[in-house]
């Protein structure tokens, strides 16, 4: 009986999800005719994403709570933990954002559309050559005004531990002359539960999980109750040791991250910081 409730649910809300995806895609079109001005493109499609995708948020019945969330003027670029497209989208609903992603992201069917449509920056993370002049472009969208999320895992994780930083896209912050805003995202409760590894693929879209699979397993959930925290802000120079800051941000994340319940107590040692070229 649960399995046909859970089927249903996630039915109705799939339908729901489709019809609000149509309607992000139809208006972010329209955005793009009605402006030839890519920087009120941009705009509008900053606002665009924040808007729908708190409708989204609705319609899995999530739950957020955020706190010292910071005043609607201030600029900064973002650095926070991920776990999927479920924590993208707590984030975005918070306030208009430009998200940094991979090429890979731009070039897979649907998603790269949908990202392409929410005025994603896109970087190769396959290539460290091309790391300063990508950074070149995020430094860009900062000095715009625009607010930046950047996250420094370079993936997305099963919700065990914060991975370690890539370095060098985080001193964007400081060329820019904005302050490095760390954040950190935490599932709390799952269908009234704590967030476990009965119902971490269900909000953890990671690996190998085909994206198909880890959004219906988010549809049929009866509840979620999710957090994000602003952290105390880092301001950072360009002379600055990029290993530090990182190292710093890393810290502050990782101190206030609570990772999945029911793992084994081998695998809940921290995981030690490692040497990134990038």
């Amino acid at each position: 009986m649960e399995e046909i409730q859970n089927g249903l649910r996630g039915a109705y809300r799939f339908i729901l999800f489709v019809l609000i995806i149509i309607a992000f895609l139809a208006w972010s079109y329209a955005c793009h005719l009605i402006s030839r001005d890519p920087d009120k493109r941009l705009k509008m499609f900053s606002r665009n994403t924040a808007a729908f995708s708190g409708w989204i948020l609705r319609v899995f019945n999530l739950d957020l709570t955020v706190i010292n969330k910071p005043q609607a003027d201030q600029k900064y670029l973002l650095v926070s933990n991920h776990m999927g497209f479920v924590d993208i989208l707590m984030l975005a609903s918070c306030a208009p954002m430009l998200f940094v992603t991979s090429n890979e992201m731009k070039e897979t069917p649907f998603l790269g559309l949908l990202t392409e449509m929410g005025g994603c920056i896109y970087v190769e993370r396959r290539s460290r050559t091309r790391i300063l002049d990508e950074m070149k472009s995020i430094v860009k969208v900062l000095r715009d005004g625009y607010r930046v999320v950047l996250y420094p895992e370079a993936t997305s994780t099963n919700g065990e531990q914060v991975l370690p930083f890539k370095k060098t896209l985080m001193m964007a912050a400081a060329h820019a002359g904005v302050p490095l805003q760390p954040v950190v995202v935490n599932f709390r409760q799952i269908n009234g539960e704590e967030f476990s590894l009965k119902w971490r693929d269900h909000v953890c879209w990671y690996g190998d999980i085909p994206f198909v699979t880890s959004l219906w397993k988010s549809l049929t959930l009866k509840s979620v109750k999710a957090e994000i925290e602003f952290l105390e802000q880092i301001h950072v120079s360009p002379e600055e040791d990029r290993g530090l800051i990182a190292d710093k941000a890393h810290a502050l994340i990782s101190a206030k991250f609570s990772p999945v319940k029911g793992l084994p107590v081998a695998e809940q040692t921290p995981v030690e910081m490692e040497v990134d070229p990038t």
